[in-house]
C-alpha cells in the first residue's frame, strides 16, 4: 500500500547503531516428504505478483518456465516430468501461509522455489519450513540454515564488502548514508556495511527504513542533504527503489552523491531512467550483458523460446531459472546416491546455471559477483569482484 509521507526509522546523522532484530521462531516440521509420484513433479513457485517485488514477477516466471521446458524435454527430474503451479509471494499477500498449508498438507505439491522477499521467506517457513524442499532464490542477507531450504542467491557480504573497497579506492567516498525498506534483508545488510565501509576509511552517517509503498522520499533527500553524504547505500526493493531514485536524481543529489545497490536490476534501471542514473553502481551476481559463455548461450536459448516479446533479463529472473535447474540436481542426486531426504544437499553438485555458479554443498553456493555502472537504460559491468 502506498504512503504519502514515508515512516523513517533508526535515521540519524552520526554513528547511531540501528535497533537489534527480533529473528522470528521458526519451528519447522520433519524434513521429509511422500515419494515421488508415479509420472510428474509438481512445483510451487512463489512469486511476486503486486506489490513493491511485483516488478520481479513476469520475469521470474518466464524464466522458471523455460528451465521446466528444458527439463521436459530431456530426462525430467529424477525421470520425472516437471509442471509448475503459482503462489503470489507478494509481500502484501494475506494468504500465502493458508495457500501453503494446504498444498503441503494435501501433497499437492513436492518442493517450493521462492523469488520474494526475506520477510516473506521467514513467513514461508513459519508456515511450512522443513516439510518439502525449498529452493530460495534471490540474493538476501544470509545466514539461513532452517533444514530443508537452499538459499542459492547472492548474500550481502560477498556483494557489499568488495563493492565498497572498490569504490573507495576508486572514489574515495567518505561518508555514506544507508536507506533501504523497513525489514530484515536491508537492517542486516547496514549493519554489515557499517564495518565494511569504516574499513574502507569511511563512515555511515545516517540511515533510513521505509515501509513497503513509499511514494514520498523528499524527507529523506533532506536528510541526506544535510548528512553532507557523498555515498548512498541503496537497499529499496522493486519499484520502491525504482521511485527513490526517480526523486533523487530529480533533486540533483545525483551530480555530486554515488549511489551503491546489490538489487537494482535491468527492470529497475528502465524504470529509473537513464536521466536519474548518473553514478548508480550494482553489484550483483548477474547482469544481461555479461559477455560470459554461461550467458550468452542462456539468452540464446531464452531467445529462442520466448521471441522478441520475452520479459526483460535481468538478476532476479534468472535465479528462478537456477532455481529449477538445482532443484531438478539435488532431486537426482539424492535418488542416485539413495540419500535419506534429511541428507539432502550435503554433497557437491553441478547445477546448469547462468552465471556458472557451483554448489560446494552443505548449503554453500558460490557465487561469482560483477560491479556494474549503469550507463543510459544498460549495465556497463567494470569488473568481477
Amino acid at each position: 500500500m502506498a504512503s504519502s509521507s514515508p515512516v523513517s526509522r533508526n535515521v540519524a546523522c552520526g554513528r547511531g547503531m540501528p535497533r537489534p532484530l527480533l529473528r522470528p521462531r521458526v519451528r519447522p516440521g520433519p524434513f521429509q516428504r511422500q515419494p515421488l509420484p508415479q509420472s510428474e513433479l509438481t512445483v510451487a513457485l512463489c512469486v511476486p505478483l503486486g506489490g513493491s517485488a511485483g516488478i520481479w514477477g513476469p520475469s521470474g516466471l518466464a524464466c522458471a518456465r523455460l528451465a521446466v521446458a528444458e527439463l521436459n524435454r530431456g530426462p525430467g527430474i529424477s525421470g520425472h516430468s516437471c509442471r509448475l503451479i503459482t503462489v503470489n509471494a507478494s509481500d502484501d499477500s494475506p494468504d500465502i501461509e493458508a495457500t501453503l498449508v494446504d498444498l503441503v498438507e494435501n501433497h499437492a505439491v513436492d518442493a517450493l522455489i521462492g523469488l520474494h522477499t526475506s520477510a516473506v521467506r521467514h513467513r514461508i517457513l513459519r508456515a511450512v519450513g522443513g516439510h518439502i524442499p525449498f529452493v530460495y532464490t534471490p540474493l538476501y542477507e544470509g545466514g539461513e540454515s532452517t533444514p530443508g531450504v537452499f538459499a542459492i542467491g547472492e548474500v550481502t557480504s560477498n556483494q557489499l564488502a568488495p563493492a565498497i573497497r572498490w569504490l573507495g579506492v576508486h572514489r574515495r567516498p567518505l561518508r555514506w548514508f544507508a536507506v533501504g525498506n523497513d525489514y530484515v534483508w536491508p537492517h542486516v545488510s547496514h549493519r554489515q556495511a557499517r564495518r565494511y565501509i569504516a574499513d574502507a576509511g569511511a563512515e555511515m552517517v545516517g540511515e533510513a527504513y521505509l515501509p513497503f509503498g513509499t511514494s514520498d522520499f523528499s524527507e529523506v533527500l533532506d536528510q541526506i542533504r544535510q548528512c553532507r553524504a557523498d555515498a548512498v547505500l541503496v537497499s529499496l526493493v522493486g519499484q520502491d527503489s525504482v521511485e527513490f531514485n526517480r526523486a533523487f536524481g530529480r533533486a540533483g543529489l545525483a551530480r555530486g552523491i554515488l549511489r551503491l545497490s546489490g538489487a537494482i536490476g535491468e527492470n529497475e534501471l528502465l524504470g529509473i531512467g537513464a536521466e536519474n542514473a548518473d553514478d548508480l553502481f550494482v553489484s550483483s551476481g548477474y547482469f544481461a550483458t555479461l559477455d560470459t559463455d554461461e550467458n550468452l548461450a542462456f539468452k540464446a536459448r531464452y531467445d529462442s523460446h520466448y521471441g522478441e516479446r520475452a520479459p526483460t533479463l535481468n538478476t532476479f529472473g534468472q535465479s528462478t531459472y537456477e532455481g529449477v535447474h538445482f532443484l531438478a540436481a539435488l532431486f537426482n542426486q539424492a535418488l542416485q546416491s539413495h540419500q535419506a531426504w534429511d541428507a539432502m544437499g550435503q554433497a557437491p553438485m553441478h547445477y546448469q546455471s547462468a552465471r556458472a555458479a557451483q554448489y560446494a554443498g552443505g548449503g554453500v553456493n558460490d557465487t561469482p559477483i560483477y560491479l556494474a555502472r549503469a550507463d543510459g537504460h544498460v549495465f556497463q559491468v567494470i569488473t568481477r569482484l
